[in-house]
Protein backbone atom coordinates (compact mmCIF):
# COMPACT_ATOMS: atom_id res chain seq x y z
CA UNK A 1 0.00 0.00 0.00
CA UNK A 2 2.23 2.77 -1.30
CA UNK A 3 -0.13 5.22 -2.95
CA UNK A 4 -3.83 6.09 -3.04
CA UNK A 5 -6.45 7.95 -5.04
CA UNK A 6 -7.08 11.57 -4.05
CA UNK A 7 -8.74 14.72 -5.39
CA UNK A 8 -6.06 17.16 -6.53
CA UNK A 9 -5.57 20.43 -8.38
CA UNK A 10 -2.40 21.95 -9.81
CA UNK A 11 -3.56 25.58 -9.97
CA UNK A 12 -6.32 27.76 -8.59
CA UNK A 13 -9.34 28.12 -10.80
CA UNK A 14 -12.82 26.82 -11.68
CA UNK A 15 -14.05 23.33 -10.76
CA UNK A 16 -12.43 21.92 -13.91
CA UNK A 17 -8.97 22.21 -12.31
CA UNK A 18 -9.90 19.29 -10.03
CA UNK A 19 -8.95 15.74 -10.99
CA UNK A 20 -8.52 12.29 -9.47
CA UNK A 21 -4.83 11.58 -9.07
CA UNK A 22 -2.50 9.48 -6.97
CA UNK A 23 -0.45 10.50 -3.94
CA UNK A 24 1.42 8.55 -1.25
CA UNK A 25 -0.68 7.05 1.52
CA UNK A 26 -0.11 9.31 4.56
CA UNK A 27 2.49 8.02 6.98
CA UNK A 28 0.88 7.39 10.35
CA UNK A 29 2.75 9.49 12.88
CA UNK A 30 3.18 8.48 16.54
CA UNK A 31 -0.12 8.81 18.36
CA UNK A 32 -2.19 8.84 15.17
CA UNK A 33 -4.80 6.60 13.56
CA UNK A 34 -4.91 5.72 9.85
CA UNK A 35 -8.48 5.75 8.54
CA UNK A 36 -9.70 4.21 5.29
CA UNK A 37 -12.17 6.83 4.01
CA UNK A 38 -15.57 5.63 2.81
CA UNK A 39 -17.17 9.01 2.14
CA UNK A 40 -16.43 12.75 2.22
CA UNK A 41 -18.52 15.80 1.38
CA UNK A 42 -18.01 19.09 -0.44
CA UNK A 43 -18.05 22.23 1.72
CA UNK A 44 -17.99 25.93 0.95
CA UNK A 45 -14.53 26.48 2.37
CA UNK A 46 -13.05 24.00 -0.08
CA UNK A 47 -14.72 25.80 -2.99
CA UNK A 48 -13.15 29.11 -1.89
CA UNK A 49 -9.81 27.39 -1.42
CA UNK A 50 -9.82 25.79 -4.86
CA UNK A 51 -10.84 29.09 -6.48
CA UNK A 52 -7.86 30.83 -4.88
CA UNK A 53 -9.95 33.25 -2.80
CA UNK A 54 -7.97 32.44 0.36
CA UNK A 55 -4.56 31.88 -1.22
CA UNK A 56 -2.88 33.90 1.52
CA UNK A 57 -3.76 30.92 3.73
CA UNK A 58 -3.52 28.02 1.28
CA UNK A 59 -0.28 29.20 -0.34
CA UNK A 60 1.18 28.43 -3.75
CA UNK A 61 2.54 24.90 -3.38
CA UNK A 62 0.85 22.41 -5.71
CA UNK A 63 -0.71 19.96 -6.12
CA UNK A 64 -3.23 20.88 -3.45
CA UNK A 65 -5.91 18.72 -1.83
CA UNK A 66 -9.57 19.15 -0.97
CA UNK A 67 -12.05 17.77 1.58
CA UNK A 68 -12.36 18.39 5.34
CA UNK A 69 -14.75 15.70 6.65
CA UNK A 70 -14.83 11.93 6.39
CA UNK A 71 -16.56 8.74 7.48
CA UNK A 72 -14.57 5.54 7.30
CA UNK A 73 -12.95 2.56 8.99
CA UNK A 74 -9.86 2.43 11.17
CA UNK A 75 -7.06 0.74 9.22
CA UNK A 76 -4.11 1.13 11.60
CA UNK A 77 -3.73 2.29 15.20
CA UNK A 78 -0.57 3.45 16.89
CA UNK A 79 0.20 1.08 19.81
CA UNK A 80 0.09 4.04 22.20
CA UNK A 81 -3.55 4.82 21.27
CA UNK A 82 -6.24 3.25 23.46
CA UNK A 83 -9.97 2.85 22.83
CA UNK A 84 -9.70 2.31 19.08
CA UNK A 85 -8.87 -0.71 16.99
CA UNK A 86 -8.71 -1.71 13.35
CA UNK A 87 -12.19 -2.13 11.88
CA UNK A 88 -13.89 0.50 14.05
CA UNK A 89 -16.24 2.73 12.05
CA UNK A 90 -15.46 6.38 12.76
CA UNK A 91 -16.13 9.88 11.53
CA UNK A 92 -14.25 13.12 11.91
CA UNK A 93 -12.83 16.33 10.47
CA UNK A 94 -9.31 17.33 9.55
CA UNK A 95 -9.64 20.72 11.22
CA UNK A 96 -8.18 23.71 9.41
CA UNK A 97 -6.61 21.78 6.56
CA UNK A 98 -7.82 19.94 3.44
CA UNK A 99 -7.30 16.40 2.21
CA UNK A 100 -10.16 14.08 3.20
CA UNK A 101 -11.29 13.52 -0.42
CA UNK A 102 -8.85 10.62 -0.60
CA UNK A 103 -8.72 6.93 0.23
CA UNK A 104 -6.84 7.41 3.53
CA UNK A 105 -6.28 10.07 6.19
CA UNK A 106 -4.04 9.98 9.25
CA UNK A 107 -5.48 11.78 12.26
CA UNK A 108 -5.19 12.09 16.02
CA UNK A 109 -7.82 10.31 18.13
CA UNK A 110 -9.22 13.67 19.28
CA UNK A 111 -10.25 14.39 15.67
CA UNK A 112 -12.59 11.38 15.41
CA UNK A 113 -15.42 9.56 17.22
CA UNK A 114 -17.49 6.46 16.57
CA UNK A 115 -19.80 7.08 13.62
CA UNK A 116 -23.58 6.69 14.15
CA UNK A 117 -24.66 3.12 13.56
CA UNK A 118 -28.12 3.85 12.15
CA UNK A 119 -27.04 5.53 8.89
CA UNK A 120 -24.72 4.64 6.02
CA UNK A 121 -21.36 6.33 5.52
CA UNK A 122 -22.61 8.48 2.63
CA UNK A 123 -25.61 9.51 4.75
CA UNK A 124 -23.55 10.19 7.86
CA UNK A 125 -21.04 12.47 6.16
CA UNK A 126 -23.88 14.76 5.05
CA UNK A 127 -24.43 15.61 8.73
CA UNK A 128 -20.85 15.92 9.88
CA UNK A 129 -19.50 19.40 9.11
CA UNK A 130 -22.99 20.93 9.25
CA UNK A 131 -23.83 19.18 12.48
CA UNK A 132 -20.72 20.16 14.40
CA UNK A 133 -21.01 23.72 13.09
CA UNK A 134 -24.70 23.96 14.05
CA UNK A 135 -24.11 22.57 17.55
CA UNK A 136 -21.33 25.06 18.15
CA UNK A 137 -23.25 27.98 16.66
CA UNK A 138 -26.69 27.46 18.17
CA UNK A 139 -25.94 25.89 21.53
CA UNK A 140 -22.46 27.09 22.47
CA UNK A 141 -22.15 30.50 20.78
CA UNK A 142 -25.78 31.69 20.75
CA UNK A 143 -27.09 29.82 23.78
CA UNK A 144 -30.35 29.01 21.99
CA UNK A 145 -33.10 28.18 24.47
CA UNK A 146 -36.41 26.35 24.16
CA UNK A 147 -39.20 28.69 23.08
CA UNK A 148 -36.92 31.22 21.39
CA UNK A 149 -37.36 32.26 17.77
CA UNK A 150 -34.59 31.13 15.42
CA UNK A 151 -33.98 32.28 11.84
CA UNK A 152 -31.73 30.11 9.65
CA UNK A 153 -30.50 31.91 6.56
CA UNK A 154 -29.54 29.41 3.88
CA UNK A 155 -31.82 26.78 5.40
CA UNK A 156 -31.57 24.21 2.60
CA UNK A 157 -27.76 24.11 2.41
CA UNK A 158 -25.25 21.78 4.02
CA UNK A 159 -25.18 23.64 7.35
CA UNK A 160 -28.63 25.22 7.26
CA UNK A 161 -30.46 21.94 6.66
CA UNK A 162 -28.91 20.49 9.82
CA UNK A 163 -29.39 23.71 11.80
CA UNK A 164 -33.14 23.66 11.12
CA UNK A 165 -33.36 20.16 12.58
CA UNK A 166 -31.14 20.96 15.54
CA UNK A 167 -33.10 24.14 16.27
CA UNK A 168 -36.26 22.06 16.58
CA UNK A 169 -34.47 19.49 18.74
CA UNK A 170 -33.46 22.33 21.07
CA UNK A 171 -37.09 23.48 21.29
CA UNK A 172 -36.96 26.66 19.21
CA UNK A 173 -39.54 28.08 16.80
CA UNK A 174 -37.63 27.83 13.52
CA UNK A 175 -37.96 29.99 10.39
CA UNK A 176 -35.92 29.04 7.34
CA UNK A 177 -34.86 31.37 4.51
CA UNK A 178 -34.24 29.50 1.25
CA UNK A 179 -34.97 29.59 -2.47
CA UNK A 180 -38.58 29.16 -3.56
CA UNK A 181 -38.01 25.66 -4.97
CA UNK A 182 -36.65 24.45 -1.61
CA UNK A 183 -39.36 25.76 0.72
CA UNK A 184 -41.20 22.43 0.96
CA UNK A 185 -37.89 20.70 1.66
CA UNK A 186 -37.16 23.11 4.51
CA UNK A 187 -40.61 22.50 6.00
CA UNK A 188 -40.01 18.74 5.75
CA UNK A 189 -36.89 19.23 7.84
CA UNK A 190 -39.14 20.60 10.60
CA UNK A 191 -39.16 24.36 10.07
CA UNK A 192 -42.27 26.09 11.44
CA UNK A 193 -42.00 28.66 8.64
CA UNK A 194 -40.14 28.70 5.32
CA UNK A 195 -39.68 31.96 3.40
CA UNK A 196 -38.44 32.66 -0.11
CA UNK A 197 -35.27 34.71 0.33
CA UNK A 198 -35.77 36.51 -3.00
CA UNK A 199 -39.36 37.52 -2.29
CA UNK A 200 -38.77 38.48 1.36
CA UNK A 201 -36.59 41.55 1.95
CA UNK A 202 -34.62 41.31 5.17
CA UNK A 203 -36.29 44.52 6.38
CA UNK A 204 -39.68 42.77 6.22
CA UNK A 205 -38.70 39.89 8.47
CA UNK A 206 -39.94 39.50 12.02
CA UNK A 207 -37.55 39.83 14.94
CA UNK A 208 -35.66 36.81 16.17
CA UNK A 209 -33.82 35.84 19.33
CA UNK A 210 -31.15 34.01 17.33
CA UNK A 211 -30.16 34.28 13.67
CA UNK A 212 -27.78 31.79 12.09
CA UNK A 213 -26.30 33.21 8.89
CA UNK A 214 -24.65 30.75 6.50
CA UNK A 215 -24.37 33.27 3.64
CA UNK A 216 -22.05 35.91 5.06
CA UNK A 217 -23.55 39.09 3.60
CA UNK A 218 -25.76 41.93 4.90
CA UNK A 219 -24.80 41.44 8.55
CA UNK A 220 -25.90 44.96 9.43
CA UNK A 221 -29.43 44.39 8.07
CA UNK A 222 -29.65 41.08 9.92
CA UNK A 223 -28.63 42.73 13.18
CA UNK A 224 -31.72 44.92 13.01
CA UNK A 225 -33.94 41.82 12.85
CA UNK A 226 -32.77 40.76 16.31
CA UNK A 227 -34.77 41.21 19.48
CA UNK A 228 -33.16 43.20 22.29
CA UNK A 229 -30.40 40.93 23.50
CA UNK A 230 -30.70 38.80 20.35
CA UNK A 231 -27.67 36.96 18.96
CA UNK A 232 -26.48 36.76 15.35
CA UNK A 233 -24.04 33.95 14.62
CA UNK A 234 -22.31 33.97 11.26
CA UNK A 235 -20.33 31.02 9.93
CA UNK A 236 -19.27 32.97 6.83
CA UNK A 237 -18.22 36.43 5.76
CA UNK A 238 -18.50 38.12 2.41
CA UNK A 239 -15.47 36.73 0.61
CA UNK A 240 -15.72 39.51 -2.00
CA UNK A 241 -16.02 42.30 0.62
CA UNK A 242 -14.01 41.00 3.60
CA UNK A 243 -13.20 44.41 5.07
CA UNK A 244 -16.90 45.37 5.26
CA UNK A 245 -17.87 42.04 6.85
CA UNK A 246 -15.09 42.04 9.41
CA UNK A 247 -15.76 45.72 10.19
CA UNK A 248 -19.40 44.93 10.96
CA UNK A 249 -18.41 42.08 13.27
CA UNK A 250 -15.85 44.19 15.15
CA UNK A 251 -18.27 47.11 15.36
CA UNK A 252 -20.95 44.93 16.91
CA UNK A 253 -18.58 44.00 19.75
CA UNK A 254 -18.45 47.67 20.71
CA UNK A 255 -22.24 47.89 20.56
CA UNK A 256 -22.65 44.92 22.91
CA UNK A 257 -26.33 44.40 22.19
CA UNK A 258 -27.32 42.70 18.97
CA UNK A 259 -23.78 41.40 18.72
CA UNK A 260 -22.47 39.38 15.76
CA UNK A 261 -20.66 36.21 16.76
CA UNK A 262 -18.36 34.75 14.12
CA UNK A 263 -16.36 31.54 14.42
CA UNK A 264 -14.38 29.04 12.39
CA UNK A 265 -15.05 25.52 13.60
CA UNK A 266 -12.41 22.98 14.60
CA UNK A 267 -14.42 20.32 16.46
CA UNK A 268 -12.87 17.68 18.67
CA UNK A 269 -13.87 14.21 19.90
CA UNK A 270 -16.46 15.22 22.51
CA UNK A 271 -18.47 17.33 20.05
CA UNK A 272 -18.32 14.58 17.43
CA UNK A 273 -19.54 12.05 20.00
CA UNK A 274 -22.44 14.34 20.93
CA UNK A 275 -23.37 14.61 17.27
CA UNK A 276 -23.35 10.81 17.01
CA UNK A 277 -25.87 10.68 19.87
CA UNK A 278 -28.17 13.21 18.17
CA UNK A 279 -28.19 11.13 14.99
CA UNK A 280 -28.74 7.82 16.76
CA UNK A 281 -31.67 9.31 18.72
CA UNK A 282 -33.28 10.33 15.45
CA UNK A 283 -33.07 14.08 16.11
CA UNK A 284 -31.06 14.57 12.90
CA UNK A 285 -31.66 12.82 9.59
CA UNK A 286 -29.32 12.70 6.58
CA UNK A 287 -29.53 15.50 4.02
CA UNK A 288 -27.87 14.15 0.87
CA UNK A 289 -28.28 16.08 -2.38
CA UNK A 290 -26.12 13.90 -4.64
CA UNK A 291 -23.62 11.06 -4.33
CA UNK A 292 -20.74 10.94 -6.81
CA UNK A 293 -17.52 8.92 -7.17
CA UNK A 294 -14.18 10.59 -6.57
CA UNK A 295 -13.60 10.88 -10.33
CA UNK A 296 -16.52 13.35 -10.44
CA UNK A 297 -15.17 15.72 -7.78
CA UNK A 298 -15.21 18.61 -10.28
CA UNK A 299 -18.91 18.04 -10.96
CA UNK A 300 -19.63 18.10 -7.22
CA UNK A 301 -17.83 21.45 -6.83
CA UNK A 302 -19.64 22.81 -9.88
CA UNK A 303 -23.02 21.79 -8.46
CA UNK A 304 -22.32 23.43 -5.10
CA UNK A 305 -21.27 26.67 -6.79
CA UNK A 306 -24.45 26.65 -8.88
CA UNK A 307 -26.54 26.96 -5.70
CA UNK A 308 -29.97 25.59 -4.90
CA UNK A 309 -28.45 22.69 -2.99
CA UNK A 310 -30.54 20.48 -0.72
CA UNK A 311 -28.15 19.23 1.91
CA UNK A 312 -24.73 17.93 0.88
CA UNK A 313 -22.94 16.81 -2.25
CA UNK A 314 -21.22 13.60 -1.16
CA UNK A 315 -18.17 11.81 -2.56
CA UNK A 316 -18.28 7.99 -2.31
CA UNK A 317 -14.75 6.52 -2.03
CA UNK A 318 -15.64 2.86 -1.56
Amino acid sequence: MNDMRAALYDRYGPPEVLYEGRVPVPARKPGEVLVRVHAASVNGGEVHGRAGKVRLVTGRLFPQRTGIDFVGEVAEVDPAVTGLRAGDRVWGLLGRTFGSAAEYVSVRPRQIAYAPGNVTSTEAVSLLAGGTTSLTALRDKAGLRAGERLLVRGASGGVGSVAVQLGKALGAHVTGLASAKNLDFVRELGADEALDHRATPLADLNRYDVILDTVGTEHRALQWRLTAGGRLVSIAFDIDRPVRSIGCILGSVVQGRRRVRFFSGNPKHDLLAELTAYVERGDLRPVVDTIRPLAEIAAAHRALEAGGVRGKHVIDLV
